[in-house]
């Protein structure tokens, strides 16, 4: 369940026109599987994530013959990195605006190097291959990213969690899934309840696979309150939705806890059972970064 790094030709390296200093991207997942440019990296023996990441990296700029810059995602200590990585290997952590500037346009120069619709692709194939282990924390990597460059609302950001939510629930876990798929339920009735029911419909389906009665009754109020405020804009049109928000009603009043009319949902707080992991901040790292560091001449199998 895992990917190599493939030549450029496959599309894993910048495509030949990319700007210099392009930021290529890492992520960690709390287990410490490492994905590289949407590839899950073979962790094989003791080999550490960040080694891993460094390595990866410097292929890169060997390729390249000039520095690389990247950005890494580490979920099993909570930070977000920024690196520059020489082709001799050497490397050190840099500020978030040191190579390239911030915004829109290096938004836009780092997808087109590495577009996400193509990552999106990759997702797919492990899916069908029901590797869904690599598909699920590929599809993490590729939220986490989007959201950290373009905000949670953006469209492709949404797009990344729905997928996200849908492997989660392949994989059975439902309450991973619910919250996913609440998020974005809860983005597209804020911003274009329109296109909400659907959403909505997604995390409702997870939900009625929770068993724990507390995480059933929270997600269930706010779940019937999306469904009432559909309803109540003439939005709640297919048959198999009106039969979803019935289910919701249903199973809330078994437990008398159905919300009257169209109530506010309670707040949902980190310390009200599991968050999603975009929920959880991340820490920016500090400068020289020990982990991250390294001196010329370092590869893959060098002592510390």
């Amino acid at each position: 369940m895992s990917s190599e790094l493939t030549p450029r030709d496959k599309g894993n390296l910048p495509a030949l026109g990319a700007p210099p200093l392009i930021r290529l991207d890492a992520y960690v997942a709390e287990d410490g599987s490492t994905v590289v440019n949407g590839h899950l990296l073979e962790m094989g023996g003791m080999r550490q994530p960040n080694e891993a990441i460094l390595d990866a990296i410097a292929m890169f700029a060997r390729t390249l013959g000039a520095p690389v810059a990247a950005t890494v995602i580490d979920r099993s200590v909570m930070q977000v990195a920024r690196l520059r990585v020489h082709p001799d290997g050497s490397s050190r952590t840099i500020a978030d605006d040191e190579d390239l500037p911030p915004g829109r346009e290096r938004t836009a120069a780092e997808e087109a190097a590495f577009p996400p619709l193509a990552r999106v692709e990759r997702i797919i194939q492990h899916a069908q291959r029901e590797e869904l282990h690599a598909a699920f924390v590929l599809a993490s990597a590729l939220r986490e990213h989007l959201t950290l460059r373009r905000g949670a609302e953006d469209e492709l950001s949404l797009e990344a969690r729905a997928i996200e939510a849908y492997l989660a629930y392949l994989r059975g876990d439902y309450m991973l899934s619910t919250v996913l798929a609440l998020t974005v339920a809860r983005i597209r009735c804020r911003t274009d309840l329109n296109r909400a029911a659907p959403e909505v419909a997604r995390a409702t389906a997870a939900w009625q696979r929770l068993l724990d009665e507390r995480q059933v009754t929270t997600r269930g109020q706010e779940l019937q309150h999306m469904w009432e405020r559909l309803a109540a804009e003439g939005l709640l049109l297919e048959p198999s939705h009106q039969a979803m928000a019935q289910a919701v009603r249903s199973r809330l009043e078994r437990h008398g806890q159905a919300v009257a009319g169209l109530a506010a949902p309670p707040a949902v707080t980190a310390g009200e059972g599991p968050v999603a992991p975009e929920d959880k901040p991340l820490k920016p790292t500090r400068r020289g970064l020990r982990r991250f560091t390294r001196r010329p001449g370092r590869s893959a199998g060098s002592a510390p």
